[in-house]
């Protein structure tokens, strides 16, 4: 397919659709879209209308078997993901499906193993935007060994402000539509990954603000999906790591990361997108200006692209990844309901 125009359609069109997919496609050249399914076919008739898609499908079964379809943008809220990836895969379609894989770690394992068997397909997960500038730079000076060895790690990643009682259920704090995923903790989980490994153990504490809202109708719902939650783990290297994702943690600093090894220190700023280090012998933390060609930013729709051609190999983010991080969202779930340290299964 290096030649030939690539014909995508959308399954569920959110506000990272129609913000980031539908236009960084339509801006690649030989990529046609030309079908969407929303929950509703008015709300992809108002899709289609916004973002100029020629076709509306009322099912999306019937956009995913469409033979004037050759990949598939997933972009429906997580307890949809396994059942779409699965079906357009075995329809022959690539798949570019957005963050939070899937609903737990068994969902995500078959969307994997799907794509095991379909090698000739590209299947890639969205990643957050939050550190990509950075993650090259933090890799290398990891590997480079500016920090020496890893020892501890400190995440902290508030996302709210005070919490609102009133307020509706969000669709992240509903258990049937997100799974075990637990605010941001995934997405900043699979970026650590990619600079320290992933963890072996965890031992989590959570809390629920509000155990009961109500649903846009007015039906009350039980609140599972913490609010906050406190994670201590160990890593692959052996650093031991204290994650901490909040949404009632109000006027907090914006979200950091410290790395901390024998012989440097290094803090990512992600709200900024900056790095500052020091190793032994400095007085302070200084800036690391990082080159401009290391600043690699947001480029998930050509890279999908780029690998339907046949051009480069998904990185940002692989299923295996997505896979790892659903391994380790699972791990917290089951530690906090235990109340005691649990293994991280492996791939």
């Amino acid at each position: 397919m290096s030649d030939r125009t690539i014909r995508v359609g959308f399954v569920g069109a959110g506000n990272n659709t129609r913000r980031r997919h539908i236009p960084g496609l339509r801006a690649l050249p030989g990529v046609e879209l030309v079908a969407v399914a929303n929950r509703t076919k008015e709300s992809g008739e108002r899709v289609a209308r916004e973002c100029g898609i020629a076709r509306v499908h009322a099912d999306w079964r019937d956009l995913v078997r469409a033979d004037d379809v050759d990949a598939i943008c997933i972009g429906t809220w997580p307890y949809m993901h396994c059942e779409i990836t699965l079906a357009a895969l075995a329809q022959g379609k690539h798949v570019l499906c957005e963050a939070r894989m899937a609903m737990d770690a068994a969902e995500g394992r078959r969307m994997l193993e799907a794509a095991r068997r379909a090698p000739h397909l590209v299947a890639q997960l969205v990643p957050a935007p939050h550190t990509l500038e950075v993650d090259a730079t933090l890799q290398a000076l990891l590997a480079e060994g500016y920090a020496g060895e890893v020892l501890a790690v400190e995440l902290q990643a508030p996302q709210g402000g005070f919490v609102e009682p009133e307020a509706p259920l969000h669709w992240r704090q509903d258990a049937a539509l997100s799974g075990l995923n637990i605010l941001n903790m995934g997405i900043w989980y699979e970026a650590m990954m990619r600079w320290l490994g992933p963890a072996r153990r965890v031992m989590a504490m959570t809390k629920v603000a509000v155990p009961r809202r109500r649903d846009a109708g007015g039906a009350w719902h039980e609140v599972r999906v913490p609010d906050h939650v406190d994670i201590l783990a160990t890593l692959g290297g052996g650093a031991v790591a204290h994650l901490r994702f909040s949404a009632v943690t109000a006027l907090a600093p914006p979200s950091e990361v410290w790395i901390f090894g024998t012989d440097g220190t290094l803090r990512l700023e992600a709200d900024a997108r900056r790095l500052r280090g020091g190793r032994r012998g400095n007085g302070e933390l200084r800036e690391i200006e990082i080159p401009a060609e290391r600043r690699i930013g947001w480029r998930v729709e050509e890279e999908f692209v780029n690998a339907i051609r046949g051009r480069e190999t998904v990185s940002r983010t692989t299923f295996d990844d997505g896979v790892r991080y659903m391994e380790f969202t699972e791990a917290v779930a089951r530690s906090a309901a235990l109340g005691q340290a649990v293994e991280v299964a492996e791939l």
